[in-house]
């Protein structure tokens, strides 16, 4: 971790940088191959408490739309038949519970909707940034990551999509964020 800081003063109101923040996922497909893909539209905020994590809280809405996978017509079935983004336009996690693992680590725990099922997640992230930019903001970064079973959230076309396309896909997370206050 690069910080210029101790712990205790990443206190504060935070906003994403959404064009310093990628959030991801990655899923085998006919369970050869890997296909990752990402989001381009979502934002979030984040109360961080350097002396006591456990007051901290993340939110984060993401729109499903914005879903890339480089690849159009798959892209195009992950949109309609797989998150119904029509009926669904938002995937949100807001978390309930922030755990320090060690000096860096942390389990956030939180509610993840998808397709409008809400189920509870627990990410591992790891704080890999603390720091003034160059224009003088307070940055944090981190890295983080947690892997689902689609199926708990009906993330599913039909039966053969059940076995072509895994049902464990990884979510993944490198965020960086600006201190507001």
């Amino acid at each position: 971790m690069t910080t210029t800081t101790e712990l205790g003063e990443l206190t504060g109101d935070y906003l994403l940088d959404t064009a310093h923040t990628r959030i991801g996922f990655v899923a085998r497909h006919t369970m050869a191959t890997r296909v990752r893909g990402q989001f381009e539209e979502f934002e979030g905020s984040a109360r961080l408490d350097g002396d006591d994590p456990s007051k901290s809280s993340a939110r984060l809405t993401i729109q499903a739309k914005s879903l890339q996978t480089r690849n159009r017509q798959r892209d195009d079935q992950l949109r309609s038949t797989f998150l119904d983004t029509d009926d669904h336009p938002a995937i949100t996690f807001t978390s309930t519970q922030v755990r320090q693992v060690d000096g860096t680590a942390f389990k956030v725990t939180g509610d993840l909707t998808i397709r409008g099922v809400t189920k509870p997640v627990t990410v591992d992230f790891e704080l890999t940034l603390a720091a003034n930019d160059p224009r003088g903001a307070f940055r944090v970064g981190f890295q983080g990551s947690v892997t689902i079973n689609r199926m708990d959230w009906g993330v599913n076309w039909n039966a053969a999509t059940g076995v072509l396309v895994s049902q464990k896909v990884t979510l993944e997370f490198d965020v960086a964020a600006i201190r507001r206050s």
